[in-house]
């Protein structure tokens, strides 16, 4: 499916935009990109960008907006991205935002489809503070809402299920706030030009694709079909 649009999923930690995305750039038959992947992918083919992201990734600082904008300009230009892409989680400020623009819009894109993938607080606590993951064939459960058959153990292979050390309630509440703090800008920055979709994200998995699935179409002047 042409979509000839770039689309940008935003969302809390918790809110399963990662799995979305997945979804949702599969059905459209477009990239799937977000900026990890990208600074790896120019690192390993060794380009000019790659070059000089590597030894900054590798001393664990932060990439610098100019080489990152310069990285997404250099991704957008390979031929898989011609109909369109998706960004997961990205951007993730006011000036990311803005430089995005300037590179769709020189692209040939026009604006992007924003989609806000909504979820109160309390129904990210319960996510994110009740996932255990499989020490040994990573699968994940939730001791809420799909637990294990027995209480620690992984139904598959019967490895430990552990907690990562960013689930924990303190921790999760920490990062919710420093995510709504910068990300508020952006999704009035959309807002403002009438791009931004907002979709609640607490649904089932099968009901926010469907969701989503309605955007798509409507970004293609509903003539998709999903």
């Amino acid at each position: 499916m042409a979509i000839n649009r770039a689309f940008i999923f935003l969302g809390p930690p918790g809110a399963g935009k990662g799995t979305q995305a997945k979804r949702i750039a599969k059905l459209c038959g477009v990239p799937h990109l977000s900026t990890g992947d990208m600074m790896r992918d120019a690192v390993s083919r060794g380009t000019d960008l790659g070059k000089v992201v590597g030894p900054i990734m590798q001393r664990g600082e932060l990439v610098s907006d100019e080489l990152v904008m310069k990285m997404i300009e250099e991704r957008l230009a390979q031929p898989d991205c011609a109909a369109g892409c998706l960004f997961d989680g990205f951007p993730r400020t006011l000036p990311q935002s803005e430089g995005l623009d300037r590179i769709l819009e020189s692209k040939g894109f026009g604006k992007p489809v924003v989609v806000d993938l909504s979820v109160g607080e309390e129904k990210l606590l319960r996510r994110l503070t009740g996932r255990r993951t499989c020490g040994v064939g990573g699968e994940i459960y939730n001791v809420y809402d799909a637990p294990p058959k027995v209480d620690g153990i992984c139904d598959n292979d019967g490895g430990k299920l552990v907690q990562r050390a960013d689930d924990t309630a303190e921790v999760v509440k920490q990062r919710l706030a420093a995510y709504d703090r910068a990300t508020k800008p952006l999704t009035e920055y959309y807002r403002r030009q009438g791009v931004l979709h907002v979709v609640d994200a607490s649904a089932s998995m099968d009901e926010v694709s469907r969701a989503l699935g309605e955007i798509v179409k409507r970004a293609e002047g509903r003539n998709g079909h999903l």
